[in-house]
């Protein structure tokens, strides 16, 4: 099983509605995120387009948090979604650093923390909280190793992107 996610950027109006989904299901602490909306403006004046995308940890399978860390708190969990075991993470920041797509933060007790694609519900059956509350549908979750999946079927049939192919994550989040 490998977890993926694809987000169809011309559907996603920006609403939030994962971002609060996410900190309210992981009680994420009130000015930190586990994941944000972004907006990008491309080409020139008057030929301009936006584009919106709800970003969050690339859950890479090339992660580079997970090779410096130095605790093994910042590893692979079931589906290689990248999992940080907040009582064996020390707060040192050098999976922070090393991360391309800024995906990271400091929680105020020390540990650093991230999106976990919501293991907790996805163990149990459930879709990731920002996925279950999108209100126009544009966030998909599931397992790339199943070839009937949703995200497989995405992912062979119509074109993506995913953010920064330079730093060689092989990231598992795709646009």
């Amino acid at each position: 099983m490998r977890l993926a996610m694809v987000i169809d950027t011309k559907k996603c109006v920006g609403c939030s509605d994962c971002v609060v989904a996410c900190q309210t299901e992981n009680d994420v602490p009130i000015g930190y995120c586990r994941d944000w909306i972004t907006e990008t403006v491309n080409g020139t004046y008057p030929n301009l387009t936006l584009e919106l995308r709800s970003e969050r940890c690339n859950h890479c399978d090339n992660s580079p948090c997970v090779r410096c860390c130095p605790t093994g708190a910042s590893h692979y969990g079931a589906g290689g979604a990248v999992i940080v075991t907040k009582n064996e993470c020390i707060g040192c920041g050098a999976c922070i650093e090393s991360c391309p797509y800024d995906a990271r933060y400091q929680h105020p007790d020390g540990y650093i923390d991230k999106c976990t694609f919501c293991h907790h519900r996805v163990s149990n059956g459930l879709l990731p909280a920002c996925v279950s509350v999108c209100p126009t549908k544009c966030m998909y979750f599931g397992d790339l190793d199943n070839s009937h999946s949703e995200v497989s079927q995405l992912l062979r049939n119509r074109k993506y992107k995913t953010l920064a192919p330079e730093a060689g994550t092989k990231p598992q989040v795709t646009t």
